[in-house]
């Protein structure tokens, strides 16, 4: 008689079998459930493990909010990441990426959510790097209530991971930046980085290569420390200090992160039609990291300041006759800022960012 039963062969395949392992998954989720909580706030509780996280605006103390998005990766720095392996700081960069932008624009972080997708899930690695974006949150004040992890195999190679980063954060109306009324004379100040930051590592690990230098080998620019180790330094979180900076000064016209395209990309997005930034390189600290790259690379000066942040990862625009006072609000909460330029007047088709002086390469 013919058993119309589905057979259970013993050798049948598995989910497992074919590169995904559910019970890995289900284990690192367990494993930073702890990293997650230790991000709460008002808000939101952090609890993962849903379909979906919460946050409460009225909790958080809004009245009548914008809300504000953002979404960021960390590039290739996560390369480095994984051929030295060191894990635990990839996870801060990708926050800041997300963060930094959102203050900017005058909001507060409330939440963030991370997507990390690789060829196979390594539970240690995968905790590692969630410590990281649990640290990041902790820095910018946000909850980390949510992600996803998701195990490809064939889409990745061994060991190969990728992050993106997405933030939500909130201003009160009327609170945005930039403000419409940035006009030449206003004041540039600069807020120094803690080196590369996140960008600009296609062509760091191009001239690392060029080099013929190894992630363990020291740091030509940093003695005592690695390589690898070193250009892993993550990007500045620069949240708190501003939120409080804004508090205290009303001067305070308009912010601009410092990512990829440097100085010359990314002042003109804050600044109105018919103004430019005349920037004075020499009052820029660069820090030694920035020096070995130009001339190991033999890299130019204008290909620098379109590629990295040199030294400056934030600009703050300044109404010129309150800003000492702004400079001042910084430094109370810890910042080191720096006279970087002014706003001027620029015609149409005119580079929107000039420059004097010369970078301390």
């Amino acid at each position: 008689m013919q058993n119309d039963e589905p057979k259970n062969a013993a050798n049948g395949l598995t989910y497992a079998d074919a590169g995904v392992d559910i019970d890995a998954g289900n284990a690192m989720v367990d494993a930073i459930k702890p990293l997650v909580r230790a991000t709460r706030r008002p808000g939101a509780d952090a609890e993962i493990g849903g379909f979906g996280g919460l946050f409460d605006l009225k909790a958080a103390g809004f009245t009548d909010p914008i809300l504000v998005a953002a979404n960021d990766g960390v590039g290739t720095k996560v390369k480095i990441a994984i051929e030295t392996g060191i894990h635990d700081t990839v996870g801060i960069d990708l926050v800041a990426m997300c963060v930094n932008d959102l203050v900017v624009q005058g909001a507060e972080p409330l939440f963030f959510l991370d997507y990390y997708a690789t060829g196979k899930l390594e539970p240690a690695a995968g905790v590692a790097i969630v410590k990281g974006i649990a640290e990041g949150c902790r820095q910018a004040g946000c909850a980390l209530i949510g992600g996803e992890t998701a195990e490809m195999p064939g889409l990745y190679a061994a060991g190969d991971y990728d992050l993106a980063g997405f933030a939500v954060g909130a201003a009160e109306r009327g609170r945005l930046l930039p403000r419409g009324d940035v006009k030449p004379g206003d004041v540039l100040l600069g807020l120094p980085s803690s080196g590369v930051h996140s960008n600009g590592f296609s062509l760091v690990r191009k001239v690392v290569a060029n080099a013929g230098l190894a992630w363990d080998a020291p740091a030509p620019f940093a003695p005592g420390t690695a390589l690898g180790a070193a250009l892993l330094t993550p990007t500045r979180i620069y949240v708190r200090e501003l939120l409080r900076a804004l508090k205290r000064s009303e001067a305070i016209k308009a912010l601009a992160h410092i990512t990829g395209g440097g100085f010359p990309d990314n002042i003109p997005r804050v600044l109105p039609d018919g103004t430019g930034a005349r920037l004075d390189l020499s009052a820029i600290a660069v820090p030694p990291v920035f020096g070995w790259l130009a001339r190991a690379g033999g890299i130019a000066e204008a290909e620098m300041l379109r590629t990295f942040n040199c030294g400056i990862g934030m600009v703050v625009v300044a109404d010129a006759a309150a800003a000492e006072d702004v400079a001042g609000a910084l430094a109370a909460e810890g910042e080191a800022p720096v006279r970087l330029g002014t706003i001027v007047a620029a015609e149409a088709g005119a580079p929107r960012v000039t420059t004097t002086g010369h970078l301390a390469l």
